[in-house]
């Protein structure tokens, strides 16, 4: 099927829940879907009863294709913890799906969202080591680390792996008696904290996944900490610590919900300052109309509207039914299949100048058709603003990203990318403009797709998504 988003591809979200006696299934599944944005390739959840085994499920597909309401049933417990699956690393097949399950030295389920750079050197230490792999991805080379390692608790397990783990890890891991949650020391990939009431307690990677299961947020999981979650409440360790914090920038522009909240703040509000901003660094005098690329440009596209006095209306009906399809056009279909998700409204767009507000723009053929739609549908002018400097370098940390040659900014001009894509502008919101929006700074983020300043040495040796595939046949069980 063709590539319907332009963005960069999302990460995953992870989540945690201890509540004993309570419908901790029903938890992680509405859970997971209030983060479904995050990862649709694959959802699972791993739950277990107080001192007895882990029962996981986990399939291809969205989280309302994989489970029903018999199979949550079949995983009631105490405990659960849930995944949605974008592959970063690792293909999209069964076996990288997640939440990990093992039992080697002991037994537990483990879901990840970000990247380790450092994924091949640990994968063949635990090879020599005896260690036996399903699975393609980090997530089970951590889950493999925490499984067999000799420590006397999965505690004092994740506190020995921590520092040998470079990269970006928010993971959530549960045994037979408690949920875990640890966070690298640069806090790149977001996780929070919950209570749902005094024995209840949850751990995700947005806000906007309490707010759907009644869980108040209480505070954020530091970078470098652990938390534990059992009968005593929630219980803390700082493992690592004294490293810059390095949040990524990308999850205020577009990876999280605009309905949550960062360092304090409503990215709905962020987004639509960032849109202001826009309009004051690149104007589009004697434009009739701004439009917004649905969903993701709308907070922008109103802050814009409203900074630059020229009004806003819907350019396009998105059709929010399409998500991933197993059913693939044919030739006939497969030169229209944008339109599978956006239609034009020549009624409203016809002989307008247009300002067409959207969060990113990575390769640029999407948004070349969106502008070719545009024109068919009647508009004079197209002017392209986006919120998000241009993007010129991979992510390694837990975001599917295109390689530099595939990037339009890569060793373009603006100029050059506005002939690319067949429009009358494009104008980019400056580094600054994000961060004054965000009200943070670049010394406590990551900002190293636009910028090429990665904050942790070595990352440009990352061998790509697919470095464990060819190391699997010598260690699959």
């Amino acid at each position: 099927m063709p590539d319907l988003r332009e963005g960069p591809r999302e990460e995953c979200g992870v989540l945690g829940v201890y509540a004993p006696g309570r419908d901790v299934a029903k938890f992680a599944y509405y859970g997971l879907y209030a983060l479904q944005h995050r990862g649709q390739e694959s959802a699972g959840i791993a739950s277990a009863d107080l001192g007895g085994y882990i029962i996981t499920q986990r399939a291809l597909g969205l989280v309302s294709q994989v489970f029903a309401e018999h199979d949550l049933r079949a995983l009631a417990g105490d405990m659960a913890i849930g995944h949605t699956r974008y592959s970063t690393t690792g293909g999209n097949d069964w076996e990288n799906s997640q939440p990990i399950h093992r039992n080697d030295r002991r037994e537990l389920a483990l879901a990840h969202n970000g990247n380790l750079v450092n994924a091949v050197d640990l994968h063949a230490e635990l090879v020599a080591q005896g260690a036996r792999f399903r699975a393609t991805t980090d997530s089970e080379i951590m889950a493999a680390l925490l499984a067999t390692s000799e420590a006397p608790s999965l505690e004092e397990a994740i506190v020995a792996a921590m520092p040998r783990l470079k990269g970006a890890y928010s993971t959530v891991v549960m045994d037979r008696d408690r949920v875990y949650a640890f966070r690298d020391p640069m806090g790149i990939r977001p996780m929070v904290l919950g209570r749902i009431d005094e024995q209840a307690w949850v751990v995700a990677s947005e806000t906007c996944a309490l707010d759907i299961i009644g869980a108040r947020y209480e505070r954020d999981v530091e970078p470098g900490e652990l938390v534990v979650l059992d009968e005593r409440g929630v219980t803390s360790r700082q493992v690592v610590s004294g490293a810059r914090r390095a949040a990524c920038l990308f999850e205020y522009i577009y990876f999280a919900r605009p309905d949550s909240r960062m360092n304090g703040r409503l990215l709905q509000r962020s987004r639509a300052r960032m849109g202001e901003l826009l309009a004051a660094e690149a104007p589009a005098p004697g434009a009739d109309l701004v439009v917004a690329v649905p969903d993701s440009g709308i907070p922008a596209a109103r802050g814009f509207s409203r900074a630059s006095g020229i009004p806003m209306d819907d350019g396009f009906v998105k059709n929010r039914y399409v998500q991933r399809t197993f059913i693939q056009p044919g030739d006939e279909l497969r030169q229209h299949g944008l339109r599978l998700k956006f239609n034009p409204l020549p009624e409203i767009i016809e002989g307008k100048s247009l300002v067409v507000v959207d969060d990113s723009i990575v390769r640029g053929n999407t948004t070349r058709q969106l502008v070719k739609m545009l024109r068919d549908a009647g508009a004079r002018e197209v002017h392209f603003r986006i919120t998000a400097p241009p993007i010129r370098n991979p992510c390694h940390y837990g975001v599917d990203m295109s390689s530099r040659e595939e990037m339009v900014a890569h060793r373009r001009t603006v100029d050059e990318i506005r002939d690319h894509i067949g429009c009358e502008s494009v104008a980019y919101l400056s580094i600054d403009g994000v961060y004054e929006a965000i009200g943070g700074d670049a010394a406590g983020h990551c900002d190293a797709c636009f910028t090429g300043a990665y904050p942790i040495a070595g990352s440009e040796d990352h061998l790509g998504k697919f470095a464990l595939e060819g190391a699997l046949p010598m260690a699959k069980a």
